[in-house]
């Protein structure tokens, strides 16, 4: 006998006949229930790899009733399973039979849940497609964090260090060739590929002789860093349920944050010795095994394996201008403000390396906050708004970090961080969303290309203006253009997508047997950009 594997919750109530009525019903909240016997419901849908309720009914002497509600389940959340089972088992737990639903009404989920159900598969690769952006997020900010460090022990200047970041950004060019054959090939392989690749080159930097070294080693690397983080987005968006996309989006921004975190902690360490800057280098290689693992269990995209049909860039350049731009704009903001704020606290306020760490967690952390916030409310209320509002406020705020000292940075950077993380998962979802199947890996590395020719410019502007003023003030303070010419496009420009189907965005995707619909179905703004639901008698609809 093997012991079992699931929870057990069991409910004790007390109640009238219409009360057990109501606990015959079946759920439709985070699961649905379905019927499978007298008194006992299976899930029909929902985020459980097991799940069986029954009841127990026995009458009281009052004409009242006892039911004993025995409800075993296990989540489909590997991994980070430990972390939900607390709020699964506060869930179902009840001591009264539940209100009665009016038909139609939409029960609203727990914070903590998607805004639409998921089922199992959805869940199950929503987890582990998180694991794997810890490793995205650390190899991303790998550079950022040690340059500063690395730069000393080199005898490099302020404008050296814009140098190497905007260089690094010529990796990109790997990305958009993985992203292609991602297109090709499938999304799975490539994962791997990228995972293996960036933490390799990674290594190879801790034993950098010269900057030059370090350089070329991490363009590399973020090549593949980042072509993961673009396929595991894509992959999200393939398998989440229409309402649930930004909610996906906004889990794997947490998770790599978590891994960025990591980054950041180890970078603590660069003050023992000249040369302690490498050991971050070296820490991902430890983890390959665990990546691999989790690997193994994720399948292909399930939209990549389902027939779909042949598109052309050609008919998608409006779409593909718009998010190019827009992440151009964003990134000759964003980028330096990351990029050089390591150097910014030391040089500019004398930070140790452990208060760097500290400033870094304790400013940085209640961003999971707005990316929480935002996803849901992306999800729910609508991208655009959402995206604008946090665009404009970040931006705002992260600039007068720039601007002030003492006290001052740590309040504008921690409301900055929370306010700019509504952005996140509003906007990085419509990437994957406005592109066919075909198209959408490679489309998306286009626009990663684009963002990251923004955060060269403005690495490179913001390097040469700090040598000008001696300060990063100015520099920052020039650049928070971009993100406000940004909100302009999101709410001229920008279509709505929440809860809209992959297949209605995309009607190329809507094939029937073995035909193809090649290019967009209609040309200019409002064509591209109307993103409107199917209608019976659309020749796409109706095959």
């Amino acid at each position: 006998m093997h012991a079992k594997s699931f929870d057990t919750t069991v409910n004790i109530i007390e109640t009238d006949a219409a009360g057990v009525a109501a606990l015959r019903l079946p759920r439709d909240d985070l699961m649905l229930e379905q019927v499978e016997g007298p008194d006992r419901f299976g899930v029909a849908e929902g985020p459980f790899d097991h799940y069986e309720r029954t009841l127990a009914v026995d009458e009281l002497d009052d004409g009242r009733f006892r039911v004993t509600e025995t409800i075993d389940w296990k989540v489909a959340i590997p991994v980070w399973e430990p972390l939900f089972r607390p709020l699964m088992r506060a869930m179902s737990r009840r001591s009264e039979p539940p209100d009665p639903t009016p038909a139609g009404e939409i029960v609203s989920p727990p914070w903590w849940a998607p805004p639409a159900r998921i089922d199992a598969r959805a869940a199950t690769i929503l987890s582990r497609l998180c694991v794997i952006s810890m490793l995205a997020g650390y190899l991303g900010t790998l550079l950022s964090q040690t340059l500063s460090f690395a730069a000393d022990e080199f005898g490099a200047s302020s404008t050296a260090q814009g140098t190497v970041l905007a260089v690094v950004r010529i990796g990109v060019l790997l990305s958009v060739a993985l992203a292609f054959m991602a297109d090709r090939r499938g999304r799975r392989a490539l994962v791997l590929v990228c995972a293996f690749g960036g933490v390799a080159m990674a290594t190879l930097g801790a034993v950098a002789p010269n900057l030059f070294v370090l350089t070329a080693t991490q363009t590399v690397s973020r090549g593949f860093a980042t072509a993961l983080a673009l396929l595991l987005a894509v992959i999200a968006a393939e398998e989440m349920p229409a309402g649930a996309r930004a909610y996906g989006a906004s889990v794997l921004t947490m998770t790599a944050a978590l891994g960025a975190g990591g980054a950041v902690a180890l970078v603590s360490l660069a003050d023992l010795a000249p040369w302690a800057w490498r050991i971050p280098y070296v820490a991902p290689i430890f983890v390959l095994p665990a990546i691999k693992a989790v690997h193994s269990q994720v399948p292909e995209s399930r939209r990549f394996v389902t027939p779909h049909g042949k598109a052309t860039m050609a008919g998608h350049r409006g779409r593909l201008a718009l998010l190019a731009t827009a992440a151009f704009l964003g990134l000759l903001f964003y980028a330096p403000v990351s990029q050089f704020q390591v150097d910014f606290l030391r040089e500019e306020h004398g930070f140790s390396s452990p208060m760097i760490t500290l400033y870094t967690m304790v400013t940085m952390t209640p961003g999971g906050i707005g990316v929480i916030v935002g996803g849901r409310l992306a999800d729910t209320k609508g991208r655009r708004i959402v995206g604008a509002i946090g665009t404009i406020g970040g931006a705002l705020l992260v600039t007068l970090t720039y601007q002030l000292a003492g006290a001052g940075i740590w309040l504008t950077a921690i409301c900055g961080s929370i306010i700019g993380a509504l952005t996140v998962p509003a906007l990085a979802v419509y990437g994957p969303e406005l592109f066919p199947t075909a198209l959408r890996a490679r489309a998306n590395g286009w626009i990663t290309a684009a963002g990251v020719a923004g955060s060269a410019t403005g690495l490179r502007l913001a390097g040469q203006m700090r040598d000008h003023f001696d300060s990063y003030g100015p520099a920052i303070a020039m650049l928070a253009i971009g993100p406000l010419l940004v909100a302009v496009l999101v709410v001229a420009f920008y279509p709505e997508t929440a809860r809209v189907e992959l297949e209605d965005l995309n009607p190329e995707d809507q094939v029937s047997g073995t035909e193809s619909i090649v290019g967009a179905p209609s040309t200019g703004v409002s064509g591209l950009f109307s993103g409107r639901r199917r209608q019976a008698g659309d020749p796409v609809a109706d095959g």
